[in-house]
């Protein structure tokens, strides 16, 4: 990886899901503007804000994919992550292990 790119692995698949209230969501509904959650497999030497283990909400719609040995990845800028929810942060007292 280089400079400020960092590489995820996308959480859960584009197809149907289920709404909190039970109610199935076809994979073909148009979503308002929807952040998504991944997983963080590799950085660059310059990120300073996340590690590899760590999960971040980035916007789909600014991402660029790749395949290495047939798992499917997303190529991301640091300044692209909304936030990380990282479990190193959980030892602090008070945090929530989520951070902005």
């Amino acid at each position: 990886m280089l400079h400020d790119r960092v590489l995820v692995r996308a959480d859960g698949a584009e197809g149907e899901r289920r709404s909190s209230g039970g109610i199935l969501i076809p994979a073909t509904a148009q979503m308002s503007h929807r952040l998504a959650w991944a997983q963080v497999v590799a950085i660059g030497q310059n990120v300073r804000t996340v590690e590899t283990g760590d999960r971040v909400l980035y916007d789909p719609d600014e991402r660029a994919e790749v395949e290495v040995r047939g798992v499917e990845y997303v190529l991301l800028r640091e300044r692209d992550i909304h936030a990380v929810a990282a479990e190193r942060l959980g030892d602090s007292s008070g945090a929530t292990g989520l951070y902005l």
